[in-house]
């Protein structure tokens, strides 16, 4: 199982490398639809604070799901701006789980700790990689978009950049 684990993180590594090289100009401004819609799978991950997060509970709401690491340099770049959409956005109902991959609290915490701005979004562990696995996503960073009937709508493969009028005005519009 282990060897699995040290696999998956190799093609992970992979996948981030070639990310960066094609967002070395800066982060993607969009996403792409998932048509047609599919119901999100399932996700109950521990946080920052031990609190158990189910996405269960956040039917009704908007829901960025982010999978990232900490060695992944588009996901270190797109942190700024995922935590000013929730900042923006937060009291109007959208909820950003930030779901890192594969690492313990200490690398993870300390990352958090070096952020501008600072995270205020939940934070949450897939140290297995099994639900980055139940999402299909295939390289870090990769982010769903569930509407708030709980099906995913918009996906993406790389960073992102958060502030973009077109990423924002897609989110937007989910909240009528």
């Amino acid at each position: 199982m282990l060897n699995n684990i040290y696999k998956s993180l190799i093609i992970l590594a992979l996948l981030g490398a070639l990310n960066l090289k094609a967002n070395q100009a800066g982060l993607t401004k969009h996403f792409t639809e998932v048509s047609p819609s599919k119901v999100a799978p399932s996700l109950k991950l521990e946080d920052t604070e031990e609190e158990i997060i189910n996405i269960e509970d956040l039917k009704g709401k908007v829901v960025i799901v982010n999978f990232w690491a900490t060695w992944c340099p588009p996901c270190r770049k797109e942190m700024g701006s995922l935590e000013r959409l929730y900042s923006g956005l937060k009291d109007k109902g959208v909820v950003v789980l930030a779901v890192n991959v594969g690492e313990d609290e200490d690398p993870v915490l300390s990352f958090m700790n070096d952020v501008e701005p600072p995270l205020t979004f939940n934070v949450l562990y897939d140290k297995d990689s099994k639900t980055m696995q139940k999402w299909g996503a295939i390289g870090l960073p990769s982010t769903f978009v569930v509407d708030k009937k709980g099906d995913i709508v918009y996906k993406a493969i790389g960073g992102r950049d958060f502030d973009d009028k077109n990423i924002l005005d897609k989110i937007i519009s989910l909240l009528k």
